[in-house]
């Protein structure tokens, strides 16, 4: 690899990692704002309703940070076409 492509490859993970730092942060804000809103946290009562609340939890921000996946794509795809790749 051309030292061009591999900076282009560097380029283009670090876009990657920028903009899945951004959805996990507004992601866990979303989901602690629906937490809070809902005020999830008085219905535990016992270990088994915390045993039930935890992967509840967990399942809801992962729904909310998949949803980023195709705006991720989207913005580093068109990071990627915008690069120079023939010299």
């Amino acid at each position: 690899m051309t030292p061009m492509e591999i900076a282009n490859w560097v380029s283009i993970y670090a876009a990657t990692g920028i903009c899945c730092a951004i959805a996990f942060t507004l992601s866990v804000g979303t989901v602690a704002a629906e937490l809070y809103r809902e005020r999830a946290w008085t219905t535990i009562t016992g270990f088994r309703s915390l045993a039930v609340f935890i992967p509840r939890t967990r399942w809801r921000w992962q729904q909310r940070y998949l949803l980023s996946t195709p705006v991720t794509l989207a913005i580093v795809g068109g990071f990627a076409a915008t690069l120079d790749w023939s010299r």
